[in-house]
């Protein structure tokens, strides 16, 4: 087996090769939660399209359950997104969104939206979104419409990501730099932050 074979390194437990194992296996479980029902997502289809045994799946994660919650877990992206103080927050906010696509080839929230699950499998992604994004924010904000920004703010970075992928590969966006994004897009963004 060579070492140069992608799925080969995925496999054979090294440092960098079990990370991209993860990262390829979670990509991978992100798509097929998100375009199937949870009944008709496998163990089998994911590792076939992240490039991996079923095996490792299951040393991994443990199971198909655990494999869709660590899907359904917005709190790492929004531990990244949060990070700025409120008054450069907007733009970074952009940034960070952009960024987070580009290394993980997707967006870090839009599954909530299109997720087809069952109505179970979408109140949970709801739930844990409202929670681990929403709440967060609007614990964060100042004012009395916190809940509102906070609300208003996340449904413009859902857009942001639908926006970007709906123009793949070749809209305008897609050749946007994300500083240019954030020029466009972020004082919006500011604005509700501020509530001004």
């Amino acid at each position: 087996m060579s070492s140069t074979d992608g799925s080969v390194a995925a496999t054979t437990g090294g440092e960098a090769g079990a990370e991209t194992g993860r990262d390829a296996i979670v990509r991978a479980a992100r798509r097929a939660f998100t375009l199937r029902p949870y009944a008709e997502v496998t163990m089998r289809g994911i590792a076939a399209a992240a490039g991996v045994s079923p095996s490792l799946i299951v040393k991994r994660f443990g199971s198909k359950e655990a494999l869709f919650n660590t899907v359904a877990d917005f709190g790492t992206a929004a531990d990244e997104l949060f990070s700025a103080p409120p008054s450069t927050l907007g733009r970074h906010l952009v940034l960070t969104m952009v960024g987070m696509r580009d290394r993980g080839r997707g967006d870090p929230l839009l599954r909530v939206v299109f997720s087809l699950g069952i109505e179970d499998e979408r109140t949970l992604l709801r739930a844990r979104f409202r929670e681990q994004v929403t709440d967060r924010l609007a614990a964060a904000l100042t004012g009395s419409d916190a809940r509102l920004r906070a609300e208003l703010i996340a449904g413009q970075l859902l857009g942001l990501g639908a926006t970007l992928s709906l123009h793949r590969p070749d809209g305008a966006g897609s050749h946007a730099t994300a500083e240019r994004l954030a020029d466009l897009y972020a004082p919006g963004l500011q604005r509700l932050i501020d509530g001004a």
